[in-house]
């Protein structure tokens, strides 16, 4: 059969012309095509990121590694828009890397260049970057690698943050760690960017280092997220003061909730909203997911964005920015959603490590399967004049 097929001038012609469409594609036309369709939905932007991975065991050149991670990560700043997010691995930068991560070590100094290069980039064109925690084997490391950055390149208060750093709730050492660094960035004063995650690695980690499950884990989220919006340490909750620190001393802050969780953006949106009604400041938030996971969360985020009208008609201020409270009830969302690109080849690798952190949550989809479903029903009717 297959050489009947292949011996047809025809179908070659065919197959032909589609792989060199493939390899001749315009990415980065494609990229922006992307970034353009997401904000017509109504999305603030999007978190770019390059596919590139760097497997255990997988030998390299430390020089070509650098070179070929700071290209990508220039090609992907200058793909994305000003206010967008760009998501990194410093394991991106090779094997080299990722063993000084797990021996937590410095980054070699070509390393800390090329860095610094990339942070540079995303400031001076208005793009924050989000480094992604992994396993705790590089966790030390990571943070290591990423503290100084932020002390160096979050220095303005007015600014959103060039350099975030990511924290893993299903962690029972997360508490501990976000409260030492909120320590840190409250002393030397500079604006500490937090993405808040739940973790993708329950398949590789020891058990004992994890919460006791996954209520555990949620609960864990949501405390933190609560003391991070509120900006003060909750009693009874999971963030708690550096011991011997001040309890009411908090550096500048800008969060990302990650999340696919509809409860906790519904606890997150409660809570802005009650701030806002009682004309309390705003830390900096935005929502996250993943493109094409929880689309019913990214559009349920969407849905407040539209204003509620009040009876309120003068406007007020607040964290610095004018509000109309005749047309805003609560505040306004912004949500992003996480796009990936790459070679056919460092996408297919990013699929295949997303799909091994995340089985155990690929078999939790029973909320989405409900509200395709329900949306599919809905568009059959309107079809027919029903809905």
């Amino acid at each position: 059969m297959i050489t009947t097929v292949s011996s047809s001038a025809y179908l070659l012609d065919i197959c032909s012309a589609l792989l060199r469409r493939l390899l001749e594609s315009n990415t980065r036309a494609e990229v922006q095509a992307t970034i353009q369709g997401l904000q017509k939905c109504g999305y603030e932007g999007v978190i770019l990121e390059y596919a590139l991975e760097v497997l255990k065991g997988e030998a390299g050149d430390e020089k070509v590694d650098i070179e070929k991670w700071r290209k990508g990560m220039l090609d992907t700043i200058s793909m994305a828009n000003t206010g967008d997010f760009v998501g990194l691995k410093w394991s991106g930068l090779g094997s080299s890397a990722l063993s000084l991560l797990q021996q937590n070590k410095p980054p070699s100094r070509a390393m800390d260049t090329v860095m610094r290069e990339v942070c540079s980039a995303a400031a001076e064109k208005g793009i924050s970057l989000l480094p992604a925690a992994e396993e705790t084997a590089t966790l030390d490391g990571f943070y290591s690698w990423t503290l100084p950055l932020q002390r160096d390149y979050n220095t303005s208060p007015e600014s959103r943050p060039v350099v975030f750093c990511t924290y893993q709730a299903y962690l029972r050492s997360t508490p501990a760690t976000l409260a030492k660094h909120l320590w840190i960035a409250q002393r030397e004063g500079f604006t500490f960017g937090i993405k808040l995650v739940r973790g993708a690695y329950l398949s590789s980690e020891h058990r004992h280092l994890l919460q006791p499950g996954i209520e555990a884990t949620h609960a864990a989220y949501d405390s933190i997220t609560s003391s991070l919006l509120k900006r003060q340490y909750e009693l009874g909750g999971a963030l708690q003061p550096l011991h011997g620190g001040d309890s009411k001393a908090w550096p500048n802050l800008a969060v990302v909730l990650a999340t696919h969780n509809a409860v906790s953006v519904r606890k997150a949106q409660a809570l802005r909203a009650q701030q806002v009604s009682q004309k309390e400041p705003l830390v900096p938030l935005a929502y996250a997911q993943l493109q094409g996971m929880a689309d019913e969360v990214s559009c349920e985020i969407l849905s407040a964005r539209n204003p509620i009208p009040q009876q309120h008609t003068q406007p007020e201020e607040h964290a610095g920015q004018v509000v109309d409270m005749e047309k805003t009830a609560i505040d306004v969302p912004k949500t992003y959603k996480c796009t990936t690109w790459g070679t056919t080849s460092e996408c297919l690798n990013y699929l295949l490590r997303r799909a091994a952190e995340n089985k155990d949550a690929a078999t939790r989809t029973k909320e989405s399967r409900v509200a395709m479903a329900q949306e599919i029903r809905r568009r059959i009717n309107a079809a027919f004049g029903l809905a």
